[in-house]
């Protein structure tokens, strides 16, 4: 049988280390579970497991809903093949369907459930894969199943209120320009002739409001093409892993947007290496698989460099403050959890108060958004108006 060297901390917070003996890496965690020591790394021969790559296919609401279902069947006493024969019939995702019945060929030739569900990435990230693994090894598979549809269902929520947030001031701004360029396009040439066949001495402002008219009625064409342009640029850019931390990093430093945005990538940091870390996932593993869906550069950086100091023996809460991209009450919560021993239970506390927290935000921020673009509407429209009528005012009172 192969050696694994292992290291972790027991529950007092002291590192530890050793050599285990075992059929695999599954069985090692089980062993340190029993003796009570939170695993950092698990190594086979010098090699650290390599993690595979996260990829999305499925619909997260299918996923969470086969995992509730799954959970429940396993709970009630049901052949694991029986219950993914059950599931896979019954699924109305016919990609998801050949998946859930590969899988359940696989287990039945002999495989585990995680090593099966690990041949489809797109179905299964490492995150559930790697939970499966330690509840199939602790023989409590129910329920990290049913841990795994709670994230699942909350994972997707906070990506809902990600959309709410960023979907609705992107759509009032573009409902904006759009007025502004239609008042451009169609009803300030109609004031022009007025004023050139009255022959009227513009004003400044009226005639910068001309020239942009001319404009937009001459290269209406190039304004639409200059658009559609910026878009893919800037889609491009935030492609590369330049243009993705700066952009992020311009996001959540915005006045409002930005609040929003950090308390959706605490709460999903904290929700997402409290489920990890409850499923006896090691340390280093579960703050990898944490940064990966993060879905933030600047946070995925940050996590990343904590996870480089937790395996130069530092604790989590110290990084976790250097980086500066969390809370100080959410590092002060960190320490405590690290240092009592229960810190998959803190996470979770955590992750409970922003996902409770993210709901004020997005509702506060559209209240504040609203009377915003009506004010940034005004303006806008009320200075086109204002410049058009000021000709009108002169000759009134040429004739008067």
């Amino acid at each position: 049988m192969p050696s694994f060297e292992w290291k972790g901390r027991d529950r007092a917070g002291r590192p530890q280390s050793g050599i285990l003996v075992a059929d695999n890496k599954e069985a090692v965690l089980s062993v340190l579970r029993r003796q009570q020591i939170v695993p950092l790394t698990v190594k086979e021969k010098g090699k650290e497991i390599a993690l595979p790559k996260i990829r999305r296919g499925i619909d997260e609401k299918e996923l969470a809903i086969f995992t509730r279902q799954f959970s429940v069947m396993i709970d009630a006493g049901l052949p694991l093949v029986q219950c993914l024969q059950i599931l896979g019939e019954q699924q109305e995702n016919k990609a998801f369907q050949r998946i859930i019945l590969q899988v359940r060929e696989d287990v039945e030739s002999g495989s585990s459930l995680a090593n099966a569900m690990k041949k489809h990435p797109t179905a299964f990230s490492d995150l559930y894969v790697n939970m499966v693994s330690a509840g199939e090894t602790g023989g409590i598979l129910d329920t990290i199943l049913q841990r795994l549809a709670v994230y699942i269902e909350k994972a997707a929520r906070l990506k809902a209120q990600v959309k709410s947030a960023m979907v609705y001031p992107a759509a009032v701004i573009s409902i904006a320009i759009l007025v502004v360029y239609i008042i451009l396009w169609k009803v300030i040439p109609v004031f022009a002739s007025l004023f050139q066949s009255l022959g009227a001495d513009l004003p400044l402002p009226t005639r910068i409001v001309i020239a942009l008219s001319n404009f937009v009625g001459r290269f209406w064409w190039l304004v639409g093409i200059l658009v559609v342009a910026g878009v893919i640029a800037i889609r491009r850019y935030y492609a590369t892993p330049h243009g993705r931390l700066v952009i992020d990093k311009i996001l959540l430093k915005s006045p409002i947007l930005g609040i929003v945005l950090r308390k959706i990538a605490v709460a999903r940091f904290c929700r997402t290496l409290g489920t990890l870390l409850s499923a006896g996932v090691p340390v280093l593993e579960a703050l990898e698989i944490t940064a990966r869906t993060s879905g933030n550069a600047v946070i995925e950086q940050a996590i990343l460099e904590v996870r480089k100091q937790v395996e130069e023996g530092k604790t989590m809460a110290e990084p976790l403050k250097t980086t500066q991209q969390f809370p100080p009450m959410v590092v002060q919560m960190i320490s405590v959890g690290e240092t009592t021993g229960a810190l998959d239970t803190m996470l979770a506390k955590i992750a409970e108060f922003y996902e409770e927290e993210v709901d004020l935000a997005v509702a506060s921020m559209m209240k504040l958004i609203e009377p915003l673009m009506i004010f940034f509407l005004g303006v806008v429209v009320g200075g086109i108006v204002i410049s058009m009528y000021l000709p009108m005012f002169d000759l009134i009172s040429k004739i008067g």
